[in-house]
């Protein structure tokens, strides 16, 4: 078992997976500090001077805090669109590199500078011979 747990701990997809969970985390520290110490106040003096974390409703003995909730709503949606923006440059950058890849692949590859005067050579005796043949032709008929 204890192997097991080595192996899985070594593989590169839980150190990625790691590393994310705490860069995930600071980022969420930082985007309810954007929430609340900056977009709360601005959304609060556009609706004239609403202060979110205040805001509640007392039922009996029980107090909803539902400003709370509004700020958390929001936070979430900005760490969504965050998310989303990052997840598309990401998609984007994958494709730019899959068309790379295709477009490579499609080249036919250049031949080295050694084979391409071998072809020539190769060729200009093709030639050489078909003309060569065409002319014993022409002179076997007259003859005959």
């Amino acid at each position: 078992m204890i192997k097991e747990f080595k192996e899985f701990i070594s593989r590169g997809n839980v150190v990625d997976l790691a590393v994310g969970v705490i860069v995930g985390g600071a980022f969420g520290k930082i985007v309810t500090s954007l929430v609340n110490d900056v977009l709360m106040p601005l959304i609060g003096i556009v609706l004239g001077g609403i202060d979110f974390s205040n805001l509640s409703i007392t039922i009996n003995k029980a107090t909803i805090t539902y400003g709370s909730f509004i700020q958390n709503v929001i936070d979430f949606l900005i760490v969504a669109f965050c998310v989303f923006i990052f997840v598309k440059f990401i998609n984007n950058l994958s494709k730019l590199g899959h068309k790379k890849t295709t477009e490579d692949e499609k080249k036919e590859p250049l031949p080295d500078t050694e084979l391409s005067v071998l072809l020539e050579i190769r060729d200009e005796l093709l030639k050489q011979k078909k003309t060569t043949s065409k002319k014993k032709t022409t002179t076997k008929k007259k003859n005959s």
